[in-house]
């Protein structure tokens, strides 16, 4: 049992759906993304999600672009990221954090270096968007055996035939993140997210968290109560470009965490 695995199990006995929330690694700066991170679990937040920055982020929209080039050029790397996980772990031995971004600076430091080294600061989950289920041997197996829950990412074009092999072996929570790019009403948002959630759902028993254009606490507490949480990423990470203080954004967070526990 990982962390990850620990806290949807004590949410689920309590009834309550998860609040997961991104940041990326050292935006704008390490200190500044250090002091937001240490405060997300006082705001409501379940699990972590913390941005590895890379250069070339293909699968990320123009908000964490941006994010990923502030932190790189502040001078984050992949070694400041653990850094601020170990950091983190001195006064939080309980909130899941996982890692998310992409293959190249992994395998740039070794499998099994950055395993040994996320293991010792306290990673308990890897999302990698750009090494499918066929890479399994390359990075999620010797995760698995680490003990660290590999995430999979599922979509709308995920369908029947893929799904299985999405899910083989994925493990600590199911990630569904819906690119249709449908605005409006929460409740239509729920609508079409609603019944992916539950076809993932019959074909495993891990919890699926959905990530879908939330930025308002009504949204997150609509899209939370179709699934077993939400993910909030990019409306967080404009409010720390826009340079506010860190209570301020904080502040933010907790809106949005007590909008999902509602559900």
């Amino acid at each position: 049992m990982t962390r990850i695995d620990d806290t949807f199990a004590k949410l689920r006995a309590e009834g309550r759906k998860g609040f997961v929330a991104y940041i990326m690694g050292g935006d704008p700066d390490y200190d500044r993304s250090l002091a937001v991170m240490k405060g997300l679990p006082a705001a409501g937040v379940d699990v972590i999600e913390l941005g590895m920055p890379f250069t070339d982020p293909m699968a990320d929209g123009p908000t964490i672009q941006l994010a990923g080039q502030r932190a790189l050029a502040g001078g984050q790397t992949l070694q400041k990221t653990l850094d601020m996980v170990t950091e983190f772990r001195k006064d939080d031995q309980e909130t899941p954090i996982v890692l998310m971004g992409y293959y190249n600076p992994i395998y740039s430091r070794g499998v099994d270096n950055f395993l040994a080294d996320a293991t010792a600061a306290g990673i308990d989950g890897l999302i990698v968007v750009d090494l499918p289920p066929e890479e399994d041997d390359e990075l999620c197996i010797p995760a698995a055996k680490a003990g660290i829950n590999f995430i999979r990412l599922a979509t709308p074009t995920t369908d029947d035939k893929r799904l299985p092999k999405v899910l083989e072996n994925t493990s600590g929570f199911v990630y569904y993140v819906s690119i249709t790019g449908i605005t409006g009403a929460a409740e239509a948002q729920a609508d079409t997210v609603a019944p992916e959630v539950a076809r993932i759902k019959s074909q495993t028993d891990l919890p699926v968290v959905v990530g879908f254009g939330i930025k308002s606490p009504e949204t997150a507490q609509a899209i939370a109560g179709v699934a077993d949480g939400c993910v909030v990423g990019s409306a967080i990470v404009s409010e720390i470009a826009s340079g506010k203080p860190v209570e301020q954004i904080l502040d933010f967070v907790r809106g949005l965490a007590d909008g999902a526990h509602r559900a």
